[in-house]
């Protein structure tokens, strides 16, 4: 799996669907959150995995989430920990968190509220999908490790490019603005300052 086809996954239809029916918020709604939340999600990560002092916790975090079955989306929605998401999204947007999700709100369109249901629900797949795709990059390279299985995930992805991509026509203008803004940045731009 390279970054297209977790995005891709994390902004399926049966992923968008489902995750609107455990928020009770929009499909189209959780769609924008989604385009305007994933590249913040996704530095928080590599921040994470690169950080000395969170790089251990994180390791363990995927170990854990890995085992989760994602190979029924709607089941998986079904069994959701929001609460355990809210955790996830907080240690991923770092200290600035609040402020990153009323961002996002302001990008997507879509109330503070909702964005943060999105969020709490999104996070766990994120986490579950990193975690697998990890598992299998280290069994193949253990010399590896989890820094540098994200860092070859992350670090030179075109976030704008793929998100644009994917939300196709079917985007929003906020949707699609705000993947367009980033096609420049490169994941690890702007986001990846403020979120430190």
């Amino acid at each position: 799996m390279d970054i297209a086809s977790l995005l891709g996954t994390m902004l399926s239809a049966n992923s968008v669907s489902s995750m609107g029916q455990t928020t009770n918020v929009s499909q189209q709604n959780v769609q924008n959150v989604l385009g305007a939340a994933l590249p913040s999600l996704l530095s928080g990560a590599l921040n994470q995995a690169n950080d000395s002092s969170t790089a251990a916790g994180f390791a363990g975090a995927l170990t854990q989430h890995s085992a989760a079955d994602t190979s029924n989306l709607g089941n998986f929605m079904n069994n959701v920990d929001m609460e355990d998401g809210a955790k996830i999204v907080a240690h991923l947007l770092g200290s600035n968190s609040s402020a990153v999700v009323s961002q996002i709100a302001q990008q997507s369109g879509v109330s503070k509220k909702d964005t943060a249901k999105v969020l709490a629900a999104a996070a766990p797949l994120l986490m579950s999908l990193l975690g697998q795709e990890t598992n299998q990059q280290l069994q193949s390279n253990s010399s590896a490790g989890v820094s540098g299985v994200m860092g070859a995930l992350l670090q030179n992805a075109d976030m704008g490019s793929i998100l644009s991509g994917l939300l196709g026509a079917s985007a929003t203008p906020a949707a699609a603005t705000t993947a367009a803004s980033k096609k420049d940045d490169g994941l690890l731009g702007a986001l990846f300052n403020l979120l430190k």
